[in-house]
């Protein structure tokens, strides 16, 4: 199985255009790197390709990425795209991918009503782009010899969803992840989570690697550094500090572990951070734009 990190920044990116936090002033002046919106793509061969979330950022990451490049006059490798969830820097690049290359969109029904009830996903020619309609638990294969069973995670509707009442930890089809499985390998890909209860665990044993929301160190990050007042439970991700954070809910999870979708506020994005030694120490690894990766 390979996978490239497309994106490993959360919505925004980094730098993030209007943030002149330190984090992004250091990306601007090249002092750390960059990053797009997350995005994942995945194959069982190395030809044909599955991209696991549609950044806005797409159009710049398959030009990054030399297995994504057309190997013909009109073509692309990329066969399909799957949906983790409605937030924007997942599906805005849909949009980008309209010109006229033939690929699938594979969605739970929560997701296909997002792209089905917004006319400006229209521009996808439905001749070219066939919807998908994906369930919870069940595998299917979007590509020969690569199979995915999208999973409920807590989370909560997009931003441009909420109503006067949110859930910020609700359980069904508005927020997935993604086990992948290929050549006897096993990657989860949770970019979005709210909370990791004891039944999620269960979800992230057996793998070969697992790809995990890192938005945010601490629950505060944005109040902290200025740049805002939501917290990160606010914007449904659980923090990787503290009693209830990632590093410690998940250190008994074996396989090799990788934090995606980080923010533009989070300490670990500075090189020398105790924060960041932190993460290594635990032996988790941090995703970067463009690293490739053979299991």
């Amino acid at each position: 199985m390979k996978l490239i990190i497309l994106g490993a920044g959360a919505g925004g990116g980094l730098p993030q255009w209007n943030c002149g936090c330190q984090n992004c002033s250091d990306a601007r002046a090249g002092r750390i790197p960059r990053m797009t919106q997350s995005s994942v793509a995945i194959s069982s061969d190395g030809r044909d390709w599955v991209v696991l979330n549609a950044s806005p950022d797409i159009r710049h990451q398959l030009d990054a990425a030399a297995p994504l490049h057309p190997r013909g006059l009109r073509d692309s490798p990329v066969s399909s795209v799957i949906l983790t969830n409605g937030d924007i820097d997942h599906i805005a690049g849909a949009l980008i991918l309209r010109e006229k290359s033939p690929f699938a969109l594979y969605a739970t029904t929560a997701g296909l009503d997002i792209v089905n009830s917004n006319s400006v996903f229209g521009v996808l020619d439905p001749e070219l782009v066939s919807k998908r309609q994906i369930a919870l638990d069940a595998r299917f294969d979007p590509l020969p010899g690569l199979s995915v069973t999208p999973f409920a995670v807590p989370g909560k509707v997009a931003l441009f969803l909420e109503g006067e009442t949110l859930n910020l930890e609700e359980v069904g089809e508005q927020t997935v992840g993604l086990l992948i499985e290929s050549h006897g390998k096993r990657v989860a890909y949770v970019p979005g989570c709210a909370a990791i209860p004891e039944w999620l665990l269960a979800r992230l044993e057996n793998l070969d690697l697992l790809l995990f929301d890192g938005t945010v160190w601490n629950n505060d990050d944005m109040q902290r550094t200025g740049t805002g007042e939501k917290t990160g439970a606010r914007m449904g991700h659980v923090p990787q500090n503290g009693a209830l954070g990632s590093l410690a809910q998940l250190a008994a999870v074996n396989g090799r572990k990788m934090y995606i979708h980080i923010n533009n506020t989070n300490p670990i994005l500075q090189p020398d951070s105790p924060e960041r030694a932190v993460v290594l120490n635990a032996g988790w690894e941090i995703a970067s734009d463009g690293l490739e990766i053979t299991l």
